[in-house]
């Protein structure tokens, strides 16, 4: 049995046809729905923002995880929570103070992320990883959606996933990014718990067979 989750990105779905996609991922062999919320000021790009989550939310029937890419997530907190977050995951780079985040995070009733840029040492979480439920790696650089994996990427999952151990933390690692046929099975044999597509699936002229060989990484 398969033990790693699919998260679909949502970020490349069709807008024009947003219930329709969301539909299929509920129909389909993946675990989550990945969420990107972009401010336009920590990444260079704008994504969607509350009322659109709040459209997933009345159409998804499963967990969401929500990645913000914007400065001082500290002050909305509470209401993605509203909104009906399950996964709130922010960057290290744009959070003060860390442990505070991840605190209110979990007092808020969701489970705390944390997401590492492509340059930021794994080391920077070791003094937090028991307290965080999630570590997302960025395997491109965080902004846009169709970029090319960065081959680093599996010499962090196995860093990663050797600080977990060695803290005895629960912690998953998801890797967001250029994930594809072409690296999902090594991803996953290195440690990865959670593997985001964008592209790779809604570009898909067969999105659901594209989610399910994700899954059971049969290709």
């Amino acid at each position: 049995m398969n033990k790693h989750l699919i998260a679909p990105s949502v970020l490349a779905a069709d807008f024009g046809n947003l219930q329709r996609d969301l539909e299929m991922i509920n129909q389909s062999d993946a675990d989550w729905f990945h969420i990107d919320i972009m401010d336009g000021v920590f990444v260079p790009n704008i994504s969607f923002g509350m009322p659109v989550l709040k459209e997933i939310k009345r159409h998804a029937s499963k967990t969401l995880d929500v990645h913000l890419m914007i400065v001082n997530p500290d002050q909305y907190i509470e209401k993605f929570a509203e909104l009906g977050a399950d996964i709130l995951t922010v960057h290290y780079e744009a959070c003060t103070h860390l442990h505070r985040t991840i605190q209110a995070i979990k007092a808020a009733g969701m489970k705390a992320g944390v997401a590492l840029n492509p340059h930021t040492n794994i080391d920077t979480l070791k003094d937090t990883i028991k307290d965080i439920d999630l570590v997302c790696l960025m395997s491109v650089n965080p902004g846009f959606g169709g970029q090319s994996f960065i081959e680093n990427t599996y010499n962090k999952v196995k860093d990663l996933k050797s600080l977990i151990v060695s803290k005895s933390s629960d912690c998953k690692i998801e890797i967001d990014g250029g994930v594809t046929n072409q690296n999902a099975e090594k991803l996953v044999n290195c440690g990865a718990d959670v593997l985001v597509a964008g592209s790779y699936v809604f570009k898909s002229k067969k999105p659901l067979e594209t989610i399910s060989k994700l899954k059971s990484l049969n290709f």
